[in-house]
Protein backbone atom coordinates (compact mmCIF):
# COMPACT_ATOMS: atom_id res chain seq x y z
CA UNK A 1 0.00 0.00 0.00
CA UNK A 2 2.71 2.76 0.55
CA UNK A 3 4.61 1.90 -2.48
CA UNK A 4 1.34 2.54 -4.36
CA UNK A 5 0.97 5.41 -2.08
CA UNK A 6 4.56 6.77 -3.44
CA UNK A 7 4.07 5.96 -6.74
CA UNK A 8 0.95 8.22 -6.99
CA UNK A 9 2.91 10.71 -5.17
CA UNK A 10 5.70 10.71 -7.77
CA UNK A 11 3.48 11.16 -10.73
CA UNK A 12 1.58 14.12 -8.67
CA UNK A 13 5.07 15.45 -8.64
CA UNK A 14 5.63 15.22 -12.06
CA UNK A 15 2.40 16.75 -12.94
CA UNK A 16 3.20 19.57 -10.94
CA UNK A 17 6.71 19.81 -12.39
CA UNK A 18 5.63 19.32 -16.50
CA UNK A 19 2.72 22.02 -15.67
CA UNK A 20 5.32 24.25 -13.71
CA UNK A 21 7.90 24.52 -17.02
CA UNK A 22 4.76 25.94 -19.29
CA UNK A 23 4.28 29.01 -17.19
CA UNK A 24 6.02 31.85 -19.15
CA UNK A 25 9.39 32.60 -17.48
CA UNK A 26 8.54 36.59 -17.40
CA UNK A 27 6.40 35.50 -14.45
CA UNK A 28 9.06 35.69 -11.27
CA UNK A 29 6.46 36.41 -8.37
CA UNK A 30 6.47 32.69 -6.58
CA UNK A 31 2.42 33.49 -5.37
CA UNK A 32 1.65 34.47 -8.95
CA UNK A 33 3.93 31.15 -10.61
CA UNK A 34 1.65 29.02 -8.40
CA UNK A 35 -1.41 30.34 -9.52
CA UNK A 36 -0.44 29.99 -13.26
CA UNK A 37 0.73 26.41 -12.59
CA UNK A 38 -2.30 25.36 -11.24
CA UNK A 39 -4.53 26.92 -13.67
CA UNK A 40 -2.53 25.02 -16.62
CA UNK A 41 -3.16 21.75 -14.81
CA UNK A 42 -6.55 22.18 -14.39
CA UNK A 43 -6.78 23.18 -17.60
CA UNK A 44 -5.29 20.34 -18.90
CA UNK A 45 -7.21 17.62 -16.64
CA UNK A 46 -10.96 19.05 -16.57
CA UNK A 47 -11.94 17.60 -20.09
CA UNK A 48 -11.25 14.78 -19.07
CA UNK A 49 -14.27 14.78 -16.38
CA UNK A 50 -15.88 17.10 -18.53
CA UNK A 51 -15.91 15.00 -21.49
CA UNK A 52 -16.76 11.83 -19.47
CA UNK A 53 -19.66 13.21 -18.40
CA UNK A 54 -20.80 14.55 -22.04
CA UNK A 55 -20.36 10.80 -23.04
CA UNK A 56 -22.41 9.06 -20.58
CA UNK A 57 -25.32 12.19 -20.50
CA UNK A 58 -25.57 13.11 -24.17
CA UNK A 59 -24.94 10.07 -25.93
CA UNK A 60 -28.03 8.10 -25.53
CA UNK A 61 -30.27 11.21 -25.84
CA UNK A 62 -28.65 13.35 -28.60
CA UNK A 63 -26.79 10.73 -30.36
CA UNK A 64 -22.89 10.02 -30.87
CA UNK A 65 -22.10 13.11 -33.29
CA UNK A 66 -23.08 15.73 -30.74
CA UNK A 67 -21.52 13.56 -27.83
CA UNK A 68 -18.22 13.53 -29.63
CA UNK A 69 -18.77 17.15 -30.30
CA UNK A 70 -19.16 18.12 -27.07
CA UNK A 71 -16.24 15.75 -26.33
CA UNK A 72 -13.87 17.63 -28.72
CA UNK A 73 -15.41 21.29 -27.45
CA UNK A 74 -14.76 20.79 -23.85
CA UNK A 75 -10.80 19.40 -25.14
CA UNK A 76 -10.57 22.19 -27.38
CA UNK A 77 -11.78 24.94 -25.06
CA UNK A 78 -9.73 23.88 -22.00
CA UNK A 79 -6.33 23.46 -23.89
CA UNK A 80 -6.82 26.28 -25.63
CA UNK A 81 -7.27 28.29 -22.84
CA UNK A 82 -4.64 26.70 -20.66
CA UNK A 83 -1.73 27.39 -23.60
CA UNK A 84 -3.04 31.14 -23.56
CA UNK A 85 -1.93 31.43 -20.37
CA UNK A 86 1.01 29.97 -20.97
CA UNK A 87 1.88 31.91 -23.91
CA UNK A 88 0.74 35.31 -22.57
CA UNK A 89 1.87 34.70 -18.38
CA UNK A 90 -1.43 36.73 -17.73
CA UNK A 91 -4.61 35.15 -15.80
CA UNK A 92 -6.56 38.17 -16.99
CA UNK A 93 -8.03 36.62 -20.14
CA UNK A 94 -7.38 33.11 -20.38
CA UNK A 95 -9.55 33.35 -16.44
CA UNK A 96 -12.51 35.13 -17.84
CA UNK A 97 -12.97 32.56 -20.94
CA UNK A 98 -11.94 29.83 -18.82
CA UNK A 99 -15.36 30.91 -16.47
CA UNK A 100 -17.45 31.59 -19.01
CA UNK A 101 -16.67 28.05 -20.69
CA UNK A 102 -17.47 26.75 -17.25
CA UNK A 103 -20.72 28.18 -16.88
CA UNK A 104 -21.95 27.30 -20.15
CA UNK A 105 -20.61 23.73 -19.77
CA UNK A 106 -22.26 23.25 -16.10
CA UNK A 107 -25.47 24.50 -17.52
CA UNK A 108 -25.61 21.93 -20.28
CA UNK A 109 -24.55 19.24 -18.14
CA UNK A 110 -27.24 20.09 -15.47
CA UNK A 111 -29.96 20.10 -18.25
CA UNK A 112 -28.98 17.21 -19.73
CA UNK A 113 -28.82 15.37 -15.79
CA UNK A 114 -32.85 16.37 -15.84
CA UNK A 115 -32.73 19.83 -14.21
CA UNK A 116 -31.79 20.75 -10.52
CA UNK A 117 -33.29 17.71 -9.02
CA UNK A 118 -30.24 15.62 -10.91
CA UNK A 119 -27.05 15.29 -8.34
CA UNK A 120 -24.96 16.52 -11.31
CA UNK A 121 -26.24 20.25 -9.93
CA UNK A 122 -23.58 19.56 -7.05
CA UNK A 123 -20.95 20.76 -9.51
CA UNK A 124 -21.79 24.24 -9.55
CA UNK A 125 -19.60 23.95 -6.52
CA UNK A 126 -16.70 23.63 -8.75
CA UNK A 127 -16.57 26.66 -10.23
CA UNK A 128 -15.92 28.47 -6.82
CA UNK A 129 -13.71 26.46 -5.36
CA UNK A 130 -11.18 25.66 -8.09
CA UNK A 131 -11.16 29.21 -8.12
CA UNK A 132 -10.10 29.55 -5.15
CA UNK A 133 -7.92 26.94 -5.15
CA UNK A 134 -5.90 28.45 -7.84
CA UNK A 135 -5.93 32.21 -7.14
CA UNK A 136 -6.77 31.94 -3.51
CA UNK A 137 -8.46 35.37 -4.02
CA UNK A 138 -11.69 36.21 -2.63
CA UNK A 139 -12.87 38.67 -5.30
CA UNK A 140 -12.34 35.83 -7.78
CA UNK A 141 -14.15 33.18 -5.53
CA UNK A 142 -17.50 35.66 -5.54
CA UNK A 143 -17.43 35.89 -9.21
CA UNK A 144 -17.09 32.04 -9.60
CA UNK A 145 -19.86 31.39 -7.12
CA UNK A 146 -21.79 34.11 -9.21
CA UNK A 147 -21.13 32.32 -12.70
CA UNK A 148 -22.42 28.84 -11.13
CA UNK A 149 -25.49 31.00 -10.01
CA UNK A 150 -26.11 31.89 -13.51
CA UNK A 151 -25.04 28.15 -15.18
CA UNK A 152 -28.16 27.05 -12.27
CA UNK A 153 -30.42 29.64 -13.85
CA UNK A 154 -29.50 28.57 -17.76
CA UNK A 155 -30.20 25.37 -17.13
CA UNK A 156 -33.82 26.22 -17.33
CA UNK A 157 -33.42 28.46 -20.85
CA UNK A 158 -31.68 25.29 -22.05
CA UNK A 159 -34.56 22.57 -21.28
CA UNK A 160 -36.38 23.09 -23.84
CA UNK A 161 -33.36 22.68 -26.40
CA UNK A 162 -32.59 18.87 -25.00
CA UNK A 163 -34.72 16.01 -24.38
CA UNK A 164 -36.98 15.38 -20.87
CA UNK A 165 -34.71 13.81 -18.79
CA UNK A 166 -35.05 11.79 -15.45
CA UNK A 167 -32.04 12.26 -12.76
CA UNK A 168 -30.40 8.82 -11.98
CA UNK A 169 -28.59 7.51 -9.11
CA UNK A 170 -25.49 6.68 -11.21
CA UNK A 171 -25.46 10.77 -11.70
CA UNK A 172 -24.06 10.61 -8.55
CA UNK A 173 -21.12 9.51 -9.87
CA UNK A 174 -19.98 12.49 -11.55
CA UNK A 175 -19.70 15.08 -8.62
CA UNK A 176 -18.00 11.82 -7.06
CA UNK A 177 -15.30 11.71 -9.24
CA UNK A 178 -14.95 15.64 -8.61
CA UNK A 179 -14.75 14.99 -5.31
CA UNK A 180 -12.21 12.53 -5.50
CA UNK A 181 -9.75 15.55 -6.92
CA UNK A 182 -9.91 17.53 -4.24
CA UNK A 183 -8.42 14.63 -1.59
CA UNK A 184 -4.96 15.61 -2.29
CA UNK A 185 -5.85 19.00 -2.57
CA UNK A 186 -6.99 20.11 0.32
CA UNK A 187 -3.65 20.46 1.90
CA UNK A 188 -3.24 23.59 -0.89
CA UNK A 189 -5.72 25.55 -0.14
CA UNK A 190 -4.01 27.23 2.81
CA UNK A 191 -1.06 28.12 0.87
CA UNK A 192 -2.84 30.39 -1.42
CA UNK A 193 -3.73 32.52 0.98
CA UNK A 194 -2.36 36.27 0.97
CA UNK A 195 -0.99 35.95 4.27
CA UNK A 196 2.09 33.21 3.16
CA UNK A 197 2.32 35.18 0.32
CA UNK A 198 3.17 38.26 2.11
CA UNK A 199 5.48 36.09 4.48
CA UNK A 200 7.24 34.26 1.77
CA UNK A 201 8.24 37.70 0.34
CA UNK A 202 9.75 39.05 4.00
CA UNK A 203 11.03 35.83 3.65
CA UNK A 204 13.04 36.46 0.44
CA UNK A 205 13.76 39.41 1.65
CA UNK A 206 15.86 38.29 4.25
CA UNK A 207 17.40 35.14 3.21
CA UNK A 208 20.09 36.00 0.28
CA UNK A 209 19.28 33.20 -1.53
CA UNK A 210 16.72 30.90 -3.81
CA UNK A 211 14.15 29.25 -2.08
CA UNK A 212 13.40 25.90 -4.16
CA UNK A 213 10.65 23.31 -4.01
CA UNK A 214 11.54 20.31 -4.90
CA UNK A 215 9.31 16.99 -5.48
CA UNK A 216 10.75 13.68 -4.18
CA UNK A 217 12.03 12.74 -7.44
CA UNK A 218 14.30 15.92 -7.48
CA UNK A 219 12.62 18.02 -9.93
CA UNK A 220 11.66 21.77 -9.18
CA UNK A 221 8.55 22.60 -8.79
CA UNK A 222 8.98 26.20 -7.94
CA UNK A 223 11.94 28.44 -7.83
CA UNK A 224 11.79 31.95 -6.02
CA UNK A 225 12.14 35.46 -8.03
CA UNK A 226 15.70 35.72 -6.48
CA UNK A 227 16.79 33.43 -9.24
CA UNK A 228 16.97 36.00 -11.31
CA UNK A 229 19.49 38.42 -9.57
CA UNK A 230 21.19 35.53 -8.13
CA UNK A 231 21.75 32.68 -10.99
CA UNK A 232 20.66 35.34 -14.05
CA UNK A 233 17.99 33.04 -14.89
CA UNK A 234 14.21 33.01 -14.76
CA UNK A 235 12.86 31.18 -12.18
CA UNK A 236 11.58 28.51 -14.84
CA UNK A 237 14.18 27.37 -16.49
CA UNK A 238 15.21 25.88 -13.27
CA UNK A 239 12.03 23.89 -12.77
CA UNK A 240 11.56 20.30 -13.35
CA UNK A 241 15.18 18.65 -14.11
CA UNK A 242 16.71 22.34 -14.78
CA UNK A 243 18.03 22.72 -11.69
CA UNK A 244 20.11 18.90 -12.28
CA UNK A 245 20.73 20.08 -15.66
CA UNK A 246 22.89 22.73 -14.60
CA UNK A 247 24.39 20.85 -12.02
CA UNK A 248 28.47 19.93 -12.57
CA UNK A 249 28.78 16.02 -13.52
CA UNK A 250 31.20 15.45 -10.62
CA UNK A 251 28.35 16.84 -8.38
CA UNK A 252 25.54 14.95 -9.23
CA UNK A 253 26.12 12.29 -7.01
CA UNK A 254 26.32 13.81 -3.91
CA UNK A 255 23.03 16.09 -4.86
CA UNK A 256 21.37 12.65 -5.33
CA UNK A 257 22.74 11.00 -2.79
CA UNK A 258 21.32 13.93 -0.57
CA UNK A 259 17.95 13.69 -1.70
CA UNK A 260 17.89 9.61 -1.25
CA UNK A 261 18.96 10.35 2.17
CA UNK A 262 15.78 13.00 2.83
CA UNK A 263 13.32 10.27 1.28
CA UNK A 264 15.15 7.74 3.76
CA UNK A 265 13.84 10.10 6.88
CA UNK A 266 16.57 12.11 7.13
CA UNK A 267 15.85 15.73 8.04
CA UNK A 268 18.47 18.22 6.56
CA UNK A 269 20.95 17.72 4.04
CA UNK A 270 24.06 20.06 3.53
CA UNK A 271 26.17 19.89 0.12
CA UNK A 272 28.43 22.29 -2.14
CA UNK A 273 27.81 21.93 -5.64
CA UNK A 274 28.96 23.55 -8.72
CA UNK A 275 25.93 25.36 -11.39
CA UNK A 276 27.03 26.36 -14.91
CA UNK A 277 26.19 30.01 -15.65
CA UNK A 278 24.39 31.42 -18.52
CA UNK A 279 26.51 33.51 -20.69
CA UNK A 280 27.04 36.86 -20.40
CA UNK A 281 27.45 37.76 -24.14
CA UNK A 282 28.35 36.59 -27.56
CA UNK A 283 31.98 36.56 -26.35
CA UNK A 284 31.54 34.35 -23.66
CA UNK A 285 32.47 30.77 -24.54
CA UNK A 286 30.16 29.51 -22.03
CA UNK A 287 29.82 26.49 -19.42
CA UNK A 288 31.33 28.87 -16.40
CA UNK A 289 30.16 27.38 -13.07
CA UNK A 290 30.23 28.86 -10.01
CA UNK A 291 29.71 26.98 -6.47
CA UNK A 292 27.07 27.44 -4.27
CA UNK A 293 26.17 26.18 -1.36
CA UNK A 294 22.92 24.15 -1.03
CA UNK A 295 20.58 23.02 1.90
CA UNK A 296 17.44 20.76 1.40
CA UNK A 297 14.83 19.86 4.00
CA UNK A 298 12.25 17.94 4.84
CA UNK A 299 8.54 20.16 4.25
CA UNK A 300 5.67 20.03 6.55
CA UNK A 301 4.31 17.83 3.23
CA UNK A 302 4.95 14.51 2.88
CA UNK A 303 5.60 15.16 -1.20
CA UNK A 304 7.88 18.03 -1.31
CA UNK A 305 11.39 19.26 -0.12
CA UNK A 306 12.45 22.45 0.67
CA UNK A 307 15.64 23.84 -0.77
CA UNK A 308 17.80 26.93 -0.12
CA UNK A 309 20.55 27.52 -2.97
CA UNK A 310 22.95 30.39 -1.84
CA UNK A 311 26.24 31.87 -3.27
CA UNK A 312 29.24 29.37 -2.10
CA UNK A 313 32.16 31.88 -3.40
CA UNK A 314 33.04 33.47 -0.54
CA UNK A 315 32.79 30.03 1.67
CA UNK A 316 35.45 28.55 -1.60
CA UNK A 317 37.65 31.39 -1.01
CA UNK A 318 37.98 30.97 2.50
CA UNK A 319 38.95 27.08 2.02
CA UNK A 320 40.95 27.96 -0.99
CA UNK A 321 42.82 30.43 1.37
CA UNK A 322 42.98 27.60 4.06
CA UNK A 323 44.10 25.30 1.68
CA UNK A 324 46.78 27.97 0.57
CA UNK A 325 47.84 28.91 4.41
CA UNK A 326 48.29 24.76 4.71
CA UNK A 327 50.68 24.55 1.84
CA UNK A 328 52.66 27.18 3.14
CA UNK A 329 52.66 25.70 6.25
CA UNK A 330 53.94 22.64 4.89
CA UNK A 331 56.16 24.44 2.61
CA UNK A 332 57.74 26.23 6.15
CA UNK A 333 58.37 22.75 7.69
CA UNK A 334 60.32 21.42 4.88
CA UNK A 335 62.40 24.56 4.30
CA UNK A 336 62.90 24.48 8.19
CA UNK A 337 64.60 20.74 8.18
CA UNK A 338 66.68 21.88 5.18
CA UNK A 339 68.01 24.89 6.94
CA UNK A 340 68.54 22.93 9.94
CA UNK A 341 69.72 19.98 8.17
CA UNK A 342 72.60 22.15 6.19
CA UNK A 343 73.13 24.21 9.74
CA UNK A 344 74.14 20.81 11.25
CA UNK A 345 76.06 19.18 9.25
CA UNK A 346 78.22 22.70 8.27
CA UNK A 347 78.75 22.99 12.18
CA UNK A 348 79.61 19.19 12.59
CA UNK A 349 82.94 19.77 10.48
CA UNK A 350 84.46 22.69 12.77
CA UNK A 351 82.98 20.86 16.43
CA UNK A 352 85.04 17.24 14.72
CA UNK A 353 88.44 19.40 14.40
CA UNK A 354 88.25 21.16 18.12
CA UNK A 355 87.51 17.79 19.57
CA UNK A 356 90.38 16.26 17.91
CA UNK A 357 92.55 18.80 18.33
CA UNK A 358 91.69 18.96 22.05
CA UNK A 359 92.83 14.89 22.38
CA UNK A 360 96.06 15.63 20.87
CA UNK A 361 96.49 18.71 23.75
CA UNK A 362 95.04 16.21 26.59
CA UNK A 363 97.62 13.20 25.52
CA UNK A 364 100.34 16.01 25.55
CA UNK A 365 101.46 15.00 22.41
CA UNK A 366 103.77 18.19 21.71
CA UNK A 367 104.87 18.69 25.28
CA UNK A 368 103.93 19.16 28.75
CA UNK A 369 101.23 21.89 30.24
CA UNK A 370 103.19 24.03 32.11
CA UNK A 371 100.45 25.29 34.16
CA UNK A 372 97.38 22.22 35.49
CA UNK A 373 94.83 24.33 34.87
CA UNK A 374 95.83 24.46 30.63
CA UNK A 375 94.81 21.04 31.04
CA UNK A 376 91.74 21.80 32.55
CA UNK A 377 90.78 24.31 30.60
CA UNK A 378 91.48 22.11 27.09
CA UNK A 379 89.19 19.52 29.03
CA UNK A 380 86.42 21.43 29.18
CA UNK A 381 86.67 22.76 25.96
CA UNK A 382 86.57 18.74 24.45
CA UNK A 383 84.07 18.49 26.86
CA UNK A 384 81.91 21.12 25.65
CA UNK A 385 82.82 20.33 21.85
CA UNK A 386 81.61 16.42 22.73
CA UNK A 387 78.29 17.98 23.77
CA UNK A 388 77.63 20.22 21.03
CA UNK A 389 78.64 17.44 18.36
CA UNK A 390 75.67 15.08 20.29
CA UNK A 391 73.06 18.11 19.84
CA UNK A 392 74.00 18.77 16.68
CA UNK A 393 73.76 15.03 15.72
CA UNK A 394 70.39 14.91 17.16
CA UNK A 395 69.10 18.22 15.45
CA UNK A 396 70.42 16.28 12.04
CA UNK A 397 68.30 13.60 12.96
CA UNK A 398 65.05 15.15 13.98
CA UNK A 399 65.65 17.21 10.72
CA UNK A 400 66.06 14.01 8.68
CA UNK A 401 63.11 12.55 9.45
CA UNK A 402 60.67 15.30 9.83
CA UNK A 403 62.05 15.95 5.90
CA UNK A 404 61.67 12.42 5.25
CA UNK A 405 64.92 11.95 4.40
CA UNK A 406 66.04 9.51 6.96
CA UNK A 407 66.89 6.17 5.20
CA UNK A 408 65.65 3.19 7.64
CA UNK A 409 68.56 0.29 7.19
CA UNK A 410 67.01 -3.08 8.58
CA UNK A 411 69.54 -5.96 9.40
CA UNK A 412 69.14 -8.70 11.25
CA UNK A 413 71.06 -8.70 14.51
CA UNK A 414 70.11 -9.87 18.52
CA UNK A 415 68.60 -7.36 20.20
CA UNK A 416 70.50 -7.85 23.55
CA UNK A 417 73.53 -6.74 21.77
CA UNK A 418 72.62 -3.07 21.68
CA UNK A 419 71.32 -3.37 25.50
CA UNK A 420 74.87 -4.41 25.93
CA UNK A 421 75.92 -1.79 24.13
CA UNK A 422 73.79 0.78 25.52
CA UNK A 423 74.47 -0.25 29.20
CA UNK A 424 78.99 0.25 28.34
CA UNK A 425 78.01 3.76 27.61
CA UNK A 426 75.70 4.98 30.00
CA UNK A 427 77.07 2.78 33.17
CA UNK A 428 79.54 5.76 34.30
CA UNK A 429 77.20 8.49 34.32
CA UNK A 430 74.85 6.15 35.86
CA UNK A 431 77.65 5.24 38.83
CA UNK A 432 78.68 8.98 38.61
CA UNK A 433 75.20 10.19 39.50
CA UNK A 434 74.51 6.74 42.10
CA UNK A 435 71.86 5.34 40.42
CA UNK A 436 71.80 1.66 39.65
CA UNK A 437 71.44 0.69 35.93
CA UNK A 438 70.20 -2.97 35.26
CA UNK A 439 68.93 -4.83 32.38
CA UNK A 440 66.47 -7.12 32.36
CA UNK A 441 66.18 -9.11 28.77
CA UNK A 442 65.62 -12.69 27.95
CA UNK A 443 66.36 -14.42 24.98
CA UNK A 444 64.37 -12.50 21.99
CA UNK A 445 66.71 -13.60 19.56
CA UNK A 446 67.27 -11.62 16.51
CA UNK A 447 65.42 -8.37 14.92
CA UNK A 448 65.46 -7.01 11.74
CA UNK A 449 65.73 -3.47 12.23
CA UNK A 450 68.22 -0.74 11.65
CA UNK A 451 70.51 -1.15 14.49
CA UNK A 452 71.64 2.64 14.87
CA UNK A 453 68.29 3.51 14.76
CA UNK A 454 67.68 0.81 17.84
CA UNK A 455 71.02 1.81 19.71
CA UNK A 456 70.27 5.43 19.64
CA UNK A 457 66.28 4.74 21.13
CA UNK A 458 67.74 2.55 24.05
CA UNK A 459 70.30 5.46 24.69
CA UNK A 460 68.00 8.30 24.88
CA UNK A 461 65.64 6.64 26.76
CA UNK A 462 68.13 5.47 28.86
CA UNK A 463 69.98 8.85 29.46
CA UNK A 464 66.51 10.31 30.08
CA UNK A 465 66.18 8.20 32.76
CA UNK A 466 69.52 8.23 34.43
CA UNK A 467 69.05 12.16 34.17
CA UNK A 468 65.61 12.41 35.87
CA UNK A 469 66.35 9.62 38.66
CA UNK A 470 67.86 11.28 41.88
CA UNK A 471 70.38 9.09 43.68
CA UNK A 472 69.55 6.20 44.67
CA UNK A 473 67.59 5.34 42.02
CA UNK A 474 66.80 2.68 39.76
CA UNK A 475 66.86 2.22 36.18
CA UNK A 476 66.12 -0.94 34.63
CA UNK A 477 66.37 -1.86 31.01
CA UNK A 478 63.86 -5.08 30.05
CA UNK A 479 62.27 -7.03 27.01
CA UNK A 480 60.99 -9.84 25.81
CA UNK A 481 59.16 -11.51 22.49
CA UNK A 482 55.28 -11.50 22.22
CA UNK A 483 54.48 -13.23 18.59
CA UNK A 484 55.51 -11.74 15.94
CA UNK A 485 56.81 -8.90 17.75
CA UNK A 486 59.24 -7.28 20.00
CA UNK A 487 58.28 -5.49 23.65
CA UNK A 488 60.99 -3.49 25.41
CA UNK A 489 61.13 -0.69 27.49
CA UNK A 490 63.43 1.83 30.24
CA UNK A 491 61.87 2.00 33.22
CA UNK A 492 62.90 4.57 36.68
CA UNK A 493 62.31 5.49 39.76
CA UNK A 494 62.38 8.94 39.19
CA UNK A 495 60.07 12.80 39.63
CA UNK A 496 58.19 11.20 37.31
CA UNK A 497 55.45 13.37 34.60
CA UNK A 498 52.49 15.37 35.89
CA UNK A 499 49.46 15.18 33.86
CA UNK A 500 49.41 18.69 32.47
CA UNK A 501 53.27 18.04 31.31
CA UNK A 502 51.88 15.18 28.65
CA UNK A 503 50.97 17.80 26.38
CA UNK A 504 54.41 18.85 25.32
CA UNK A 505 55.88 14.80 25.78
CA UNK A 506 57.42 14.04 21.92
CA UNK A 507 57.39 17.84 20.72
CA UNK A 508 60.79 18.84 19.23
CA UNK A 509 62.58 21.36 21.39
CA UNK A 510 60.53 21.04 24.56
CA UNK A 511 61.41 20.85 27.44
CA UNK A 512 59.05 19.47 30.59
CA UNK A 513 59.67 22.47 33.02
CA UNK A 514 59.56 22.61 36.89
CA UNK A 515 61.78 23.47 39.52
CA UNK A 516 63.72 19.71 39.35
CA UNK A 517 64.41 19.55 35.51
CA UNK A 518 65.70 23.36 34.95
CA UNK A 519 68.58 22.03 36.74
CA UNK A 520 69.28 19.92 34.31
CA UNK A 521 70.87 20.38 30.59
CA UNK A 522 68.81 19.02 27.38
CA UNK A 523 67.72 20.36 23.87
CA UNK A 524 64.45 18.41 24.55
CA UNK A 525 65.40 16.43 21.34
CA UNK A 526 65.70 12.82 22.84
CA UNK A 527 62.15 11.52 23.09
CA UNK A 528 61.06 13.36 19.91
CA UNK A 529 64.05 11.41 17.88
CA UNK A 530 62.28 7.98 19.78
CA UNK A 531 59.30 8.98 18.23
CA UNK A 532 60.21 9.49 15.09
CA UNK A 533 63.11 6.34 14.59
CA UNK A 534 59.88 4.24 16.44
CA UNK A 535 57.58 5.29 13.71
CA UNK A 536 59.84 5.17 11.11
CA UNK A 537 60.25 0.90 12.39
CA UNK A 538 56.10 0.91 11.97
CA UNK A 539 56.54 0.35 15.74
CA UNK A 540 54.19 1.84 18.89
CA UNK A 541 55.30 4.10 21.71
CA UNK A 542 53.43 4.32 25.44
CA UNK A 543 54.52 6.92 28.18
CA UNK A 544 53.13 5.56 32.02
CA UNK A 545 54.09 7.63 34.53
CA UNK A 546 52.96 9.91 37.73
CA UNK A 547 54.68 12.56 39.92
CA UNK A 548 56.75 11.15 42.47
CA UNK A 549 56.16 7.32 40.80
CA UNK A 550 58.47 7.45 38.04
CA UNK A 551 58.25 6.72 34.65
CA UNK A 552 58.10 3.79 32.21
CA UNK A 553 58.48 4.11 28.41
CA UNK A 554 57.46 0.44 26.56
CA UNK A 555 58.50 0.31 22.75
CA UNK A 556 56.96 -2.33 20.32
CA UNK A 557 58.44 -3.11 17.09
CA UNK A 558 57.98 -5.51 14.51
CA UNK A 559 60.35 -8.95 14.49
CA UNK A 560 60.80 -9.12 10.48
CA UNK A 561 61.43 -4.85 10.20
CA UNK A 562 59.38 -2.45 8.60
CA UNK A 563 57.43 -3.42 5.45
CA UNK A 564 59.03 -0.51 3.01
CA UNK A 565 62.33 -1.50 1.16
CA UNK A 566 65.01 -0.54 3.11
CA UNK A 567 66.83 1.16 0.14
CA UNK A 568 64.34 3.81 0.47
CA UNK A 569 63.30 6.40 2.90
CA UNK A 570 60.39 6.93 5.42
CA UNK A 571 58.57 10.37 5.02
CA UNK A 572 57.49 10.64 8.32
CA UNK A 573 55.65 13.85 9.19
CA UNK A 574 55.91 13.99 12.87
CA UNK A 575 52.56 14.98 14.79
CA UNK A 576 52.29 17.68 17.47
CA UNK A 577 51.67 16.28 20.52
CA UNK A 578 48.36 16.74 22.39
CA UNK A 579 47.31 15.50 25.51
CA UNK A 580 43.32 14.75 26.56
CA UNK A 581 42.98 13.79 30.02
CA UNK A 582 46.72 12.26 29.83
CA UNK A 583 46.60 11.15 26.50
CA UNK A 584 47.98 12.27 23.32
CA UNK A 585 47.41 10.50 20.37
CA UNK A 586 47.18 7.41 21.88
CA UNK A 587 50.93 7.07 22.76
CA UNK A 588 51.37 8.75 26.42
CA UNK A 589 48.95 8.12 29.24
CA UNK A 590 49.63 8.51 32.79
CA UNK A 591 49.37 5.48 35.53
CA UNK A 592 46.95 5.69 38.66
Amino acid sequence: MSSLATRYIDVCDAMAAGCGRLVHPCVAAAGERRAQRRFIGLMMAAPFLVGGAAVTLSAVRLGVDMALAGIFAAFGVCWFTGLLASASGSLAVPGRIALIAGSLGLACLVALAGGLASPVVLLALALPVETAWVSGSRRATVWAAAAAAAALVLQYALEPVFPAAIPAAWHWLLPLAWGLTLAPRLGDFAAVSGVEETEEARLEDVIDGVVLRLARAGDVVEASARTQSLLGLAPALLAGTGLFDRIHIADRVPYLSALADLRDGASRQRLSLRLRMPRSGADDPGDRYRPFDLELMRSGETDCFIGLLRDGGEAQGLREELEAAREAAAGADIAKGRFLAAVSHELRTPLNAIIGFSDMLLHEMFGPFKDPRQKEYVELVRESGQHLLEVVTSILDVSRIEAGTYGVQPEPFHFSDAVDMCQSLMRLQAETKGVVLEARVADTGEINADRRAVQQILINLVSNAVKFTPGGGHVAIGAQRVGSRLHFWVSDTGIGIEEKDFANLGKPFMQIQNDYTRRFEGTGLGLSLVKGLVALHEGTMSIESAPGEGTKVSISLPLDGPKQGSDKPVVLLMPSARASKGEADGAFRKTA
